[in-house]
């Protein structure tokens, strides 16, 4: 001790070599650096530690429940995959939902999650559906695997394909439908074991186009509300004044929507109703608002500069709101996509055969709902930010619109019997605004060009630098959404001649 405290300025003889230690307080500052620098070193093992543990939970739970039964090792796997696969649907699917508003800066990072974990497990446990197909989408011919054992081995393979695929894409920051993987999975599966007869190619074929038709419409319909928005309240004299009468409007349209798609698609289990009730009740809905709305902007609007800055103050607590029904609705349909194929081999594992139908237990529907969650929790940013900021610049107002066309565009969908996904749906109003923003803005500047003397002509590299969509980000969501289903079904049937290889 006595050498610790010595005065690091008095020199020592030579008899007495210098110790490692000079003063407590800067040695104490050298190990807090070390420290620090291995807590960097671990943190990126830390979220996939998490990851395992709940995987581990999850087949633990199922060895629990089954006990000693017949093909209890099978349901293991089959929990702890189907925790792998809701652990990627959370970290890639609910960026959809709140991707736009964390991007708006209505929400932060920490808000967003903690909002969209709750809203997406009371969905799931809420609402989610009581029964779940276990041919997805019909797209496999149930006669073609009436074996059991069969089945239980095309369900698993389905699922680890569809979740590895998924998790591919969050990795490489492309937002992809979940509901394709599965689809792909189930496919490839299928025909691993029964050949390509055991298909349903009309409805792969209805699946394929609404790869065109699901951004497409999310787009234009995004494109159509910034449009409405700007024409109606930001290029008005009195800004104000317009959004006094417009935004109570856009709200009563959004309740409207959402009490519809909810209706629809995320009160199944509650009740079940057809599309002309689901629509009466948006109507009665988007009534309400719209009555509560209106003091709610005048109030909010009082002092407000009549600049296109303060219209953003009106916008962000209906994105909020917005992005939390999304959640919610997302939670009660797509949870189907983790758990389907576990309750699937649950019920197979269980009964000795399988049916078109079957019902999720509780305990499936946790894992799913829970896994959400955790995987929004621990791999989300990434997506989050890659939909909210990285493709294009969102303000409350555009990302109001991308979550309004979300809700629409699949009621629509609905009614026409399209076969569309949200996550192309969303993704595709985020590049439909951006592209409506680069679209206006070039004919603006062709407006000022006409007006002037000698018009103004931008260099090439100018013009590609004015760009309002990230081409690199486009490119590679495009490639990713054309190759998730032939991929996933590839590696399904890998997987399949895999496990009935060795098993």
């Amino acid at each position: 001790m006595r050498a610790i405290f010595q005065n690091p300025a008095k020199p020592m003889s030579d008899t007495n070599p210098k110790p490692r230690w000079q003063a407590l307080d800067s040695d104490l500052n050298r190990i807090s650096r070390v420290e620090t620098a291995n807590t960097h070193v671990a943190r990126p093992m830390l979220a996939p530690g998490i990851a395992l543990a709940f995987m581990a939970l999850a087949g633990l739970t199922a060895a629990v429940l089954f006990g000693q039964a017949d093909g209890n090792y099978i349901v293991v796997a089959a929990a702890a995959f189907g925790a792998y696969m809701a652990i990627n649907i959370g970290a890639n699917d609910v960026a959809n939902n709140m991707g736009p508003a964390v991007g708006a800066n209505a929400l932060t990072m920490g808000g967003a999650i903690l909002i969209a974990a709750i809203a997406e497990s009371a969905g799931a446990l809420l609402a989610g559906g009581d029964v779940v197909s276990t041919i997805s989408k019909g797209i496999i011919d149930p006669a073609s695997v009436q074996n059991s054992d069969v089945f239980i081995w095309a369900m698993m393979a389905a699922l680890i394909s569809s979740a590895m695929w998924v998790n591919l894409a969050t990795w490489l920051g492309a937002p992809v439908s979940t509901t394709h993987s599965v689809v792909g999975g189930v496919m490839g599966a299928g025909v691993a074991a029964a050949g390509l007869s055991a298909v349903s190619w009309g409805t792969m074929s209805a699946i394929a186009a609404s790869w065109v038709i699901s951004p497409v419409l999310g787009g234009v319909v995004a494109a159509g509300f910034l449009a409405l928005i700007k024409v109606k309240i930001q290029y008005q004299d009195d800004k104000i004044a317009a959004a006094r009468k417009w935004v109570p409007i856009l709200v009563a349209v959004m309740a409207g929507a959402f009490a519809t798609y909810l209706s629809v698609k995320g009160l199944k289990r509650i009740v079940n109703v057809d599309l002309e009730m689901a629509l009466l009740i948006g109507l009665g809905a988007g009534l309400l608002a719209w009555s509560v709305t209106v003091p709610w902007v005048r109030r909010k609007s009082e002092g407000l500069e009549n600049r296109t800055r303060s219209l953003k103050t009106l916008f962000g607590l209906p994105l909020v709101i917005s992005a939390t029904f999304l959640s919610f609705a997302h939670g009660a349909n797509d949870v189907a996509n983790a758990v389907g194929p576990l309750a699937a081999i649950v019920h197979a594992a269980e009964f000795g055969d399988f049916a078109t139908k079957v019902s999720i237990p509780l305990w499936v529907m946790i894992i799913g709902a829970f896994g959400i969650s955790f995987g929004l929790f621990l791999f989300g940013p990434k997506l989050i930010r890659m939909v909210g900021s990285q493709i294009t610049k969102l303000n409350p107002m555009r990302a109001f619109c991308v979550a309004l066309s979300a809700a629409i565009t699949v009621i629509v969908a609905s009614w026409l019997g399209l076969p569309v996904s949200s996550t192309h749906i969303a993704v595709g109003a985020v590049f439909g605004v951006g592209f409506y923003r680069e679209w206006h803005s070039d004919r603006r500047r062709k407006q000022t060009n006409s007006q002037r003397e000698m018009p103004r002509r931008l260099a090439p590299e100018e013009y590609r630098r004015r760009k309002l969509v990230r081409r690199s980000h486009f490119m590679t969501i495009v490639a990713a959404w054309i190759v998730t289903v032939p991929a996933a079904a590839t590696m399904s049937a890998a997987i399949y001649w895999m496990l009935t290889a060795f098993v």
